[in-house]
């Protein structure tokens, strides 16, 4: 549960395509490639911009893991939150896409108090 969720909110929400370890590690290719004839201030942003994709290689979650994660949260999501009183809003606003919470059959109604409570004890 812990590892999907952290997994799903690291790095910034961006539109596009995601960023993969291979498309990053592609990335620091050409700009090692590049640093071979740069100087200068040229190659001074060119050594801050690999340290930042190294950096960002490292909070990647490769994508065989993430289906892994994702499979494990599907499997107890919905036992998870009737326990702890969260509901199909509060997964979407943690960053669970509406598709994972329909595999995981949270139901898209809100808990009522008395359900919350209930589900608490």
């Amino acid at each position: 549960m812990r590892a999907y969720l952290e997994a799903i909110d690291t790095g910034p929400k961006r539109r596009g395509r995601r960023r993969t370890p291979e498309s990053v590690a592609k990335q620091i290719a050409q700009v090692d490639e590049r640093l071979r004839d740069a100087r200068g201030l040229d190659k001074l942003n060119l050594l801050k911009e690999r340290r930042d994709l190294e950096a960002a290689r490292a909070h990647l979650v490769p994508a065989a893991d993430h289906g892994a994660l994702e499979r494990d949260f599907v499997r107890v999501a919905r036992r998870y939150g009737e326990r702890r009183g969260i509901d199909y809003s509060i997964w979407r606003e943690a960053g669970v896409s509406a598709s994972v919470l329909t595999r995981a059959k949270v139901p898209r109604t809100r808990l009522t108090n008395s359900r919350r409570q209930s589900a608490a004890r």
